[in-house]
């Protein structure tokens, strides 16, 4: 197999060592040509060049973001010529015009490749992606897409997402975590914490509400602050904490919308206490609004609000709108 094995040098997790011992493991198996990233965007570029090749996997070793642009680079590339050269394709036939994805975890949360059940060690988990492969253990998975509106009125290009997006306080997080990071600050869990906490009783308005949800044939949710989408589950980590706001996510169905419509400090603790026990339940009449298996909906603003995908920044926006993409990219399926 031909590939690309697109390396974040500046992965948390991994070490130059370590990243030598996965490069030598992968090539003796693939013909492989390995690139560092040098800057934002980088991936998404390197991830367009191996669609335009032909290539036949893609191997990124880095967190969430490294995939995220890799996949947004990839189907950009795909989607340009698609329409020309096979404008009749089926969801299935599109996937197949994609390398096979292979994620090594080397960030701080990895929910992508862990929700793919590869380990979170980097080099057990590049020996279960050869072994994958040996074995032609391919699976089809589903993606999600969020279409923003900006401040200043304009639209934003299309954004997938392969774990999660979402918008209000968990992307002021986002937001906060990423000026730290470019301050040279490494993320870590309790670094996520603290500026949890610092965001919520410092920073963050929990008394006016700026999100209203809109899906088609239902009345309007209004009075949201927080609107957490998923695409598979869990949501995120803590360390090794697995936190869940819609358990039933998966990359089969449709995404997954959990609202925050209350963000006193009773009603979050609870809130809190629900995401740690990854609680199944579903909306409540007081605080919470939860969607399962959505084809699409809408997110809209009053004021500009911080949005995010797969633990990228996409800055203030005004609106937002998902939707399910199924059978959109090819990936390993682990060997049981």
């Amino acid at each position: 197999m031909r590939g690309l094995l697109i390396l974040n040098p500046q992965a948390t997790t991994t070490s130059p060592r370590v990243s030598e011992v996965i490069v030598a493991a992968l090539a003796a198996d693939l013909n492989l040509e390995v690139v560092a990233t040098s800057h934002r965007g980088h991936a998404g570029e390197l991830g367009a060049r191996a669609v335009t090749e032909g290539l036949d996997i893609v191997v990124t070793l880095g967190g969430d973001g490294t995939v995220n642009e890799t996949v947004n680079g990839m189907i950009a590339a795909r989607d340009a010529t698609s329409a020309s050269d096979n404008p009749i394709g089926t969801m299935t036939s599109m996937a197949d015009r994609l390398p096979i994805l292979a994620p090594v975890p080397g960030g701080s949360a990895n929910v992508f490749a862990r929700a793919l059940q590869l380990p979170q060690d980097p080099v057990s988990a590049a020996g279960e992606i050869l072994a994958a492969l040996r074995e032609n253990s391919i699976q089809t998975i589903g993606l999600g897409t969020v279409d923003v509106t900006q401040a200043d009125g304009t639209r934003a290009p299309t954004r997938w997402f392969l774990a999660n997006a979402g918008l209000g306080f968990d992307a002021e997080i986002i937001e906060a975590m990423e000026a730290q990071r470019a301050a040279g600050t490494i993320a870590t869990p309790g670094r996520y914490l603290r500026t949890t906490l610092r965001k919520f009783f410092r920073a963050t308005d929990r008394r006016t509400p700026a999100l209203t949800l809109s899906r088609a044939g239902q009345d309007p949710v209004e009075g949201v602050f927080i609107a957490i989408v998923q695409n598979t589950s869990p949501w995120t980590y803590l360390g090794n904490w697995a936190i869940d706001a819609c358990p039933h996510a998966s990359f089969e169905t449709g995404i997954d919308l959990f609202a925050l419509r209350s963000m006193g400090l009773p009603a979050s603790l609870r809130t809190a206490g629900r995401l740690l026990r990854r609680s199944p339940a579903g909306s409540t009449r007081g605080s919470i609004t939860v969607w399962h298996d959505q084809i699409s909906f809408t997110v809209s603003a009053t004021r500009p609000t911080p949005a995010q995908a797969d633990g990228e920044s996409l800055g203030s926006v005004m609106r937002a709108d998902f939707a399910s993409q199924p059978r959109a990219l090819r990936t390993v399926l682990p060997l049981p």
